[in-house]
């Protein structure tokens, strides 16, 4: 578990380096090698991902392969991910509607 916050906090820093150095990554002074759609979707694929583990554990523990506890940071890991990804999306429907309401 503290590796993915670790992970998460890492990705979080260089995503906020890169908005902060319009769009290039710390260091190199060139474009990102991503766009922004890359990015959506590899977070997309993420929090598949961390469901998909999440629903894995509880099956090991129907089939009494997997403690509790693995059970329990899985799905707390789950629920973390979306959490997060619903904040974003409430952020960038936020920022869509504000840029909406802007004069011409």
């Amino acid at each position: 578990m503290e590796m993915k916050i670790a992970n998460a906090a890492l990705a979080y820093a260089q995503a906020l380096g890169r908005s902060l150095d319009g769009g290039a990554p710390a260091g190199d002074g060139q474009a990102a090698g991503t766009s922004f759609a890359d990015l959506i979707a590899q977070v997309t694929n993420q929090t598949i991902g961390a469901g998909t583990a999440s629903e894995k554990a509880t099956m090991q523990a129907v089939e009494q392969k997997s403690n509790l506890a693995d059970i329990a940071t899985a799905v707390t890991n789950a629920q973390v991910t979306l959490d997060t990804v619903v904040a974003v999306r409430d952020k960038v429907i936020a920022a869509y509607q504000d840029i909406i309401k802007m004069p011409i």
